[in-house]
């Protein structure tokens, strides 16, 4: 039962403390009160496999310089290839695309792939510290790329190809990347999607010598004339044994990225065992994963919870690696996907429920979702309303985990408790270890109103470092800087009466449609190369329990924003970023607010779009464009 772990964890630690710790309540405060034994236990408990086994599990240096199981080794693809009691003819992975194409590699044939990409990587030049990087849809190859790479030692990096070119590059060009596993088409929503121009361009701003493989995608032929096709790269190295490189914890695994709100995406490198140690926790206590388990999480190659399904490996269970759009060929396409497959923990966002909702289907009674104990969702806010909607019409017995975190930490500070009632709108409680808090602008805990959600004691899958920052200064300044020993993450929340939280969105300007974090400058970017937009500012506007993003431009004298310019910017957003970077609206001004310093205030452009005061016009360089923006908004009938 999903109790049952968390449930056996407690008792392990009544035992290992001496003290009694009756419900997850009082386990919570000791595993925040004492972090050394929690996370020696825990790594105990779950089985990590150590090559050799030091004593502490963290140093005492103070977040972000803290180090994790010094003197430890271990191999994350070894913990996720070779789980304990797990045959090697179970199915590891079942990778579906949206015509119901399904391919099925067994344990057995991970670690055979694995074995050859590994000797692959070797052949291209690649070890210890070096980078692989993957612009790939969600299929099984890139998986097994992750895997050789960390049995390597080397970083693994990816994202998504409805990139475009100029966005990975800004993202990949951090790492230098010896090898490219790239997609050349892929399929979303029916329709065909050629990535080859978009590679080549890649393929131009990364290091020369860089060997390109392109990944096989159902029913797709080979579209990057430059490159080794998978088959052809692996054929050399088939039958090559799989070893595996006894490294540090604290072993760089994954580079994942911010938003780009100010600027280049600050690339962040997660350290294997704290990635390792933090999923395990996530999957075996807080959501019940046992071996056998069937996992399915809606994600792309991009987006940090397609690191969390992969890692669920490790705990024995089938990962669901589903491409293409959620909704095709209709709402409830990955419900019959999850009946078909006998999925028991399915994972998605708290947009597509709502979606859900509004069309008044009910997944519950057209699919058999009896095998389905957790279903997991994440990307923004669950509306209360949802959280209704789920039991009433998806299934009445199942355990409904709003979970919460981020890229930064590659896992939640919230999530599900299997043990703990669901209040509707509640995530129901800080993980294990973790040392939530709720604060107010001068640090104070707050409780029953928003504040700032920071987090006052080291986890392991905290980053290890950012590119670039020798001297950790961005780093600080990215976390630190405000409360000073307490990562502030930015996310406005509330602890209610229960002890849950309320999540209330990006307390800073980041853009989170759809549940897809999104960071202006990746939006200004390509707006640079239209010579009719002088500056522009990027904002959310609140709309039912989601976000759109709206684009405030200034225009260059003369220009008009006609329907033929709105698309201009539309197109030009969509070819250099996604499709979740084009804005709903965009709205020409004649100004935009500054700050002292010349900057463009995003946050006050949000406070008036969601028709809300603007404080502090003191500091605003010309607080006369707040006024023409407001009486903008009116004229077009956007705000009253």
């Amino acid at each position: 039962m999903q109790a049952s772990a968390i449930t056996s964890f407690r008792l392990a630690a009544e035992r290992a403390s001496g003290e009694k710790l009756p419900d997850y309540w009082a386990l919570h405060a000791w595993s925040v009160e004492q972090p050394e034994a929690f996370w020696n236990l825990l790594a105990t408990e779950l089985r990590l496999p150590f090559e050799v086994r030091g004593v502490r599990a963290l140093s005492p240096e103070p977040m972000p310089h803290t180090r994790w199981f010094a003197g430890s080794t271990l191999n994350y693809a070894h913990a996720l290839l070779y789980p304990p009691g797990v045959s090697a003819d179970a199915t590891a992975l079942i990778a579906v695309v949206e015509d119901g194409s399904e391919r099925r590699l067994s344990w057995a044939q991970l670690r055979d792939e694995t074995a050859a990409a590994r000797a692959a990587l070797v052949a291209a030049g690649v070890g210890e510290g070096d980078a692989v990087a993957a612009f790939a849809a969600n299929v099984p190859e890139v998986v097994v790329g992750l895997l050789a790479s960390a049995s390597l030692g080397a970083l693994f990096t990816s994202c998504s190809p409805d990139f475009g070119a100029e966005a990975a590059s800004a993202r990949f060009a951090q790492v230098q990347p010896k090898v490219l596993l790239a997609t050349g088409g892929y399929r979303y929503a029916g329709k065909p999607h050629d990535t080859s121009a978009t590679v080549a361009a890649l393929r131009q701003r990364l290091p020369a010598g860089l060997q390109v493989v392109e990944l096989p995608y159902p029913g797709e032929g080979a579209r990057l004339p430059a490159a080794q096709t998978w088959d052809e790269w692996l054929r050399p190295h088939a039958g090559a044994p799989l070893t595996f490189a006894e490294l540090p914890f604290d072993q760089p695994l994954y580079a994942l990225y911010s938003s780009g709100t100010t600027g280049v995406p600050k690339a962040m490198v997660h350290r294997a065992g704290g990635a390792l140690l933090t999923h395990r926790k996530e999957h075996a206590l807080h959501s019940g994963i046992v071996p056998g388990d069937v996992v399915y999480y809606f994600t792309t190659t991009g987006w940090m919870m397609w690191n969390w399904l992969v890692s669920v490996l490790a705990s024995g269970a089938t990962a669901v690696l589903y491409d293409g759009a959620p909704t095709w060929p209709d709402a409830l396409a990955t419900w019959r996907l999850a009946e078909r497959l006998g999925v028991t923990f399915y994972g998605t966002s708290a947009r597509f429920l709502q979606e859900l909702e509004q069309r008044g289907l009910r997944p519950g009674a057209s699919c058999d979702l009896s095998a389905l104990r957790t279903i997991a969702s994440t990307g923004s806010p669950l509306s209360p309303h949802s959280f209704e909607y789920v039991y009433r019409d998806v299934k009445s017995d199942v355990h409904l985990a709003s979970i919460s975190g981020g890229t930064d930490i590659v896992s939640c500070f919230m999530l599900g408790v299997p043990t703990l009632p669901v209040y509707a709108g509640e995530i129901q409680a800080p993980g294990l270890g973790v040392d939530l808090r709720v604060v107010d602008g001068q640090g104070s805990a707050v409780t029953g109103q928003p504040g700032e959600l920071v987090c006052a004691k080291a986890l392991p899958s905290m980053p290890l470092r950012f590119l670039g920052d020798p001297d950790f200064a961005r780093y600080e300044a990215a976390y630190f800087g405000t409360y000073p020993g307490w990562w502030r993450h930015g996310d406005l929340v509330e602890r209610t009466a229960h002890g849950g939280i309320v999540v209330y969105g990006r307390s800073d300007a980041t853009l989170n449609p759809g549940g897809v974090r999104i960071g202006t400058a990746e939006i200004y970017r390509p707006l640079e190369e239209l010579p009719e937009v002088v500056e522009a500012v990027a904002v959310a506007r609140r709309a039912a329990d989601d976000q759109e993003v709206w684009l405030l431009v200034t225009l260059r004298p003369g220009a008009v924003l006609d329907d033929a310019l709105v698309d201009l910017i539309k197109r030009t957003i969509r070819g250099a970023t996604s499709p979740r970077h084009v804005p709903k609206r965009v709205i020409s001004v004649p100004q935009l607010p500054r700050t002292r310093s010349g900057k463009a205030m995003e946050l006050a452009v949000t406070q008036l779009v969601n028709g809300m005061p603007v404080p502090n016009r003191e500091v605003i360089a010309n607080p006369e464009a707040l006024d023409a923006i407001a009486a903008r908004l009116r004229e077009l009938g956007l705000v009253d």
